[in-house]
């Protein structure tokens, strides 16, 4: 029998951040649609996104998870409306940087404001959802290497499933496949120039989203965006937190 779908509570980025993000990913998640990219970027492998692409646009804050026998997706809706209930709008300054391998912006490290409240999303994003995650199988945890990981990281895999969360968290937005080399060198370049319009703008975080993988291997695709100010609005997933979870 084929896994269920699987949900994750991502930060989905918003203006310009958004526009320019999407476009050098090549897809928008809120349709699951192809994107041209933007004039004058330099062409270059789409491999280098693929990964990045899989995913959509975001910034996780509760990795992607199977609903546990008993779950049912109404209740990953009210979980991401109380969260989103209890929190109240602010913004980010962002670079990019490497992390792990691959290129991502990142919160600068002179928000320190702006990385506190992110970690407290992040932190609680994952405790809320956490009673409706079905545990990871055999294969799903040793797709995480767990013997490459530190000793802090493997006990966030065996509690909570995913090794990078609370004093592990770090925040990003995920650009690139793992490169190095050359490849890294000149990925890291063609962000530059096609970000330069960000540069000096903060992005606004005013919610939280919820994305879904409908099938196995399937692209994820943004179902629905609750804002910190009650409202919400639909995308391409949204079915698929309005019934019963199939497997």
């Amino acid at each position: 029998m084929a896994l269920a779908h699987r949900y994750a509570l991502y930060l989905a980025p918003t203006g310009p951040w958004r526009e320019h993000g999407s476009r050098w990913l090549g897809r928008c998640a809120d349709t699951g649609q192809a994107l041209a990219p933007l004039p004058g970027r330099a062409e270059f492998p789409r491999e280098w996104t693929q990964a990045p692409r899989h995913y959509g646009l975001h910034a996780t804050l509760k990795p992607p998870f199977r609903l546990r026998p008993g779950a049912s997706p109404l209740e990953v809706d009210a979980a991401a409306r109380r969260l989103a209930a209890g929190g109240s709008p602010f913004k980010v300054e962002l670079e990019c940087e490497t992390l792990r391998g691959f290129l991502a912006w990142r919160i600068a490290d002179a928000d320190t404001a702006g990385q506190a409240r992110i970690q407290a999303l992040a932190d609680a994003a994952v405790r809320g959802l956490d009673p409706l995650r079905a545990p990871p199988t055999p294969e799903e945890t040793a797709r995480r290497q767990p013997q490459s990981l530190t000793p802090a990281q493997q006990a966030m895999l065996a509690r909570w499933g995913y090794p990078y969360v609370f004093d592990t968290y770090t925040f990003h937005i995920t650009l690139t496949g793992r490169l190095e080399g050359e490849a890294l060198a000149q990925a890291r370049a063609g962000i530059a120039a096609f970000a330069d319009p960000l540069r000096g703008q903060a992005m606004e975080v005013p919610g939280v989203s919820v994305y879904v993988q409908a099938t196995p291997g399937a692209d994820f695709v943004a179902a629905r965006h609750y804002r910190f100010d009650g409202t919400v609005a639909d995308a391409a997933g949204a079915a698929y937190l309005q019934g019963p979870d199939a497997a």
